[in-house]
């Protein structure tokens, strides 16, 4: 089995096959595992409000479940994604 000890040393995939053949050969060091559950999250955030119809955060909620993500993560995930298109 290959043992990945820099995230450089992953390819990009181009099918799901692909990663999954290649994710059942590789493991990841220990070292490089630890590395990535310890850093620190220096980002910063800042809280805010926004209002939502009541159906439309319902809507949003069952969505997020569906793909077991919280619904507030997927909403910025959402947003980043917008914010990208829009740059282009």
């Amino acid at each position: 089995m290959k043992t990945i000890n820099a995230w450089s040393q992953v390819p990009r995939f181009e099918s799901e096959e692909e990663e999954a053949a290649f994710w059942m050969e590789t493991r990841i060091d220990s070292r490089l595992m630890n590395q990535a559950l310890l850093r620190a999250d220096n980002r910063e955030s800042t809280t805010i409000t926004l209002r939502f119809d009541p159906r439309l955060l319902a809507r949003l909620k069952r969505i997020a479940r569906s793909r077991y993500l919280n619904y507030q993560s997927m909403i910025k995930q959402w947003l980043s994604e917008r914010l990208e298109k829009e740059l282009e």
